[in-house]
């Protein structure tokens, strides 16, 4: 049976999010993931998790100025710097929240660069982050994300990623499978499990419905089918419920749309 952890930069959004721990608590939830949790003290969090006996599973290593547009350093030559100070500060960060993975964002393509030219710099930054990340034993992670919802995104398919791991050939650099960006950009959901989850190599997956990014029981895909085909191939990590609640800012509408999720708890 999949184990299914709670984002809590999207689930929750009438809720302010130091009481979201709670929520996702009462709501039967075990662990829980986030974006960023740079605007809050680490030991506050951590505090917060363990009053409501939730795990922290993963979040995102800092993506630069967000408000500027910035989406990932990974990628950018010229920002090698900036990028290993948001390694540490991230680093520092799982480790008081007992976090065992951080996802690291590659970052947008700028106007005159391909992927090819970018990719020795990517390749060099998480080359290095690795090595940073294993020396406290935690893992890495990059994601495709498809470009609909974020235009210019360096990696957009699951086989750039693994390509991406391969080189690096880190024992702790893992792919982050998002089933919603996965289904936008390429389809053919159940065979690209089936042969990326024999690599070994996915480290954590992540679900919402198509196209609306709502709950799992609306939209193109068969989710059931999908959580079923998680178990006969034998994935074992957690599957992240990053989606936008249908009933969005409505009290308790994250709450009223997880009827979903009851027999898989």
């Amino acid at each position: 049976m999949p184990q299914f952890d709670a984002n809590l930069s999207l689930l929750y959004p009438e809720l302010a999010f130091p009481d979201r721990f709670a929520a996702a608590a009462g709501d039967g939830f075990k662990a829980v993931e986030f974006l960023f949790p740079y605007a809050w003290e680490a030991r506050d969090i951590a505090a917060r998790l363990e009053a409501h006996g939730l795990q922290q599973v993963l979040f995102n290593a800092p993506p630069g100025d967000w408000d500027a547009g910035d989406r990932g350093l990974a990628c950018l030559p010229g920002r090698e710097a900036e990028f290993r100070l948001g390694i540490h500060q991230a680093l520092d960060y799982a480790q008081t929240l007992a976090c065992p993975r951080l996802h690291v964002m590659a970052g947008l393509i700028p106007d005159g660069s391909s992927f090819e030219s970018l990719r020795p710099v990517y390749v060099g930054n998480l080359s290095w982050a690795a090595q940073q990340a294993a020396a406290r034993g935690i893992e890495l992670l990059i994601e495709p994300i498809n470009t609909r919802d974020m235009p210019r995104y360096f990696l957009n398919r699951q086989q750039q990623a693994h390509a991406v791991v391969a080189e690096v050939a880190a024992p702790n650099l893992m792919v982050q499978m998002d089933l919603y960006h996965c289904q936008i950009v390429e389809g053919d959901l159940a065979t690209k499990l089936r042969q990326y989850l024999s690599g070994g190599r996915v480290g954590h997956i992540q679900i919402a419905s198509v196209p609306e990014r709502h709950e799992p029981d609306n939209g193109e895909l068969n989710y059931p089918y999908l959580f079923s085909l998680l178990d006969e191939l034998g994935y074992k990590g957690w599957v992240g419920c990053e989606y936008r609640p249908a009933r969005g800012m409505e009290p308790g509408g994250t709450s009223a749309g997880l009827s979903w999720l009851k027999p898989w708890l």
